[in-house]
């Protein structure tokens, strides 16, 4: 799975220091540590199982297995049949142990949900962005938050981690979207966390919408067992998320993927492309709509959106086809310029448009006509929800960290109501 460097407090956890007391309760925390990461990750486990994969003795585990279960870290699933005389009990990690949280601002919708340990959806709300500045969505993602929280807390335990997925560049050390979000604000820098920050005693993290994309498809999506890749996104803007052997790549300003500024559009140097770059204004959502109304004839119809355009190139209109056949080729350059420098195994696509299926099979195409060696080219099942599906993976990574670093016992059932008095002071 694509390992993704955050930021964020995952709590303290002093170790003990001298003496022999203190040197037996870092034994046993350690014992604990690898008893419950291998019941996430081999569970439905054993103990005598869990002895074997961990060489802990018997006693070990079994004093290890019992304090997490007294936790509620772990509990019994029943027993393992198929063996003679007693048949073993087998563990796996409790469903009150915790949860996660994910957020995706987006520009037209925000995305709230909540999922188990393992990734499993257990809730989500959306609701169109709020349209009033940074404070506003703030305010708006907040609100989310506690709502997903209540439902998930009645039977999931406590949250233990909240990823969040922003447009634009995102400074690692604070959080803030520093440029590129204009599709949120029009200042295309805000701060998705001036609200939210401190409201919540967990780890708090922010990355790039498209990158978490990219993370998306490698924890859930196509992208599973696939160390080398990128996510192309196309819709108001063009964005690519890369993650290269297992690792996301940032770059040194957090400007990684912006394919948009590819010099690829009919004269690079004109000075309207400076804002957005010459590849998103030909190709992303305003560029296609200009394009159809500078082709359209008397008998086309008036339109005013790009999924209008796209649907009647499916029906066979001659301008619309011909603006989608250009939106091909110049992603399939795109592409090919990717595989010449990157070399992707994969390259998914996704966005309101990257995800048309009138695109792919042209987009192969042109891209293949570029260059001898290519990536093999898929358009995302996750769809709309790539990008929360990355948060909620940031936020996994840190919550386990969480829990194998403290054990079941450093942070007892107050955590509960820690993150219930902070996420109520609005």
């Amino acid at each position: 799975m694509a390992s993704i460097r955050t930021p964020g407090r995952a709590g303290g956890n002093a170790r003990p220091a001298g003496g022999p007391d203190s040197r037996l309760s870092l034994l046993r925390e350690l014992g604990e540590q690898a008893v419950l990461e291998t019941i996430f990750r081999r569970g439905p486990i054993t103990r005598p199982e869990i002895a074997a994969a961990t060489n802990l003795s018997k006693p070990t585990v079994s004093a290890a297995v019992g304090r997490l279960e007294r936790e509620g870290l772990v509990h019994a699933s029943g027993r393992r049949a198929g063996q003679r005389g007693r048949k073993p009990v087998a563990y796996v990690v409790s469903s009150r142990a915790g949860f996660v949280v994910g957020a995706d601002i987006g520009g037209s919708n925000v995305r709230v949900a909540a999922a188990d340990l393992f990734g499993e959806p257990l809730c989500d709300l959306v609701q169109p962005t709020a349209k009033h500045g940074s404070r506003a969505i703030g305010v708006q993602v907040l609100e989310m938050l506690r709502e997903v929280i209540d439902e998930a807390s009645s039977v999931h335990g406590r949250p233990l981690a909240l990823g969040i997925s922003s447009p634009g560049v995102v400074d690692q050390a604070s959080g803030r979207v520093t440029s590129l979000a204009y599709n949120v604000v029009p200042e295309g820098g805000f701060d998705p966390l001036e609200v939210i920050r401190d409201r919540f005693d967990v780890p708090v993290l922010v990355e790039n919408n498209v990158n978490l994309s990219a993370v998306g498809e490698k924890w859930f999506g196509l992208a599973r067992g696939v160390s080398t890749m990128v996510f192309i996104s196309i819709g108001a803007g063009i964005g690519m998320g890369i993650i290269i052997d297992d690792e996301l790549v940032r770059g040194a300003h957090g400007a990684a993927g912006e394919i948009g500024y590819l010099p690829l559009a009919g004269d690079p140097f004109d000075p309207r492309h400076r804002l957005h770059g010459g590849l998103e204004d030909e190709i992303g959502a305003a560029g296609i709509l200009a394009a159809f109304h500078d082709r359209r004839g008397p008998d086309d119809p008036e339109i005013t959106s790009v999924h209008e355009v796209f649907e009647l190139a499916g029906a066979g209109n001659a301008a619309a086809r011909s603006v989608v056949d250009h939106v091909a080729s110049r992603l399939g350059t795109a592409i090919a310029t990717v595989c010449a420098i990157l070399d992707p195994e994969l390259v998914v696509l996704g966005g309101g448009i990257g995800a048309s299926p009138l695109l792919l099979r042209s987009v192969r195409g042109s891209a293949a006509a570029l260059v001898p060696i290519t990536a093999r080219i898929e358009t995302s099942r996750l769809a709309e929800r790539a990008a929360l599906r990355g948060a909620i993976a940031v936020a996994l990574q840190a919550a386990r960290t969480v829990l194998l670093s403290h054990g079941a016992g450093s942070e007892p059932r107050s955590a509960d109501r820690n993150w219930k008095a902070k996420g109520r002071s609005a």
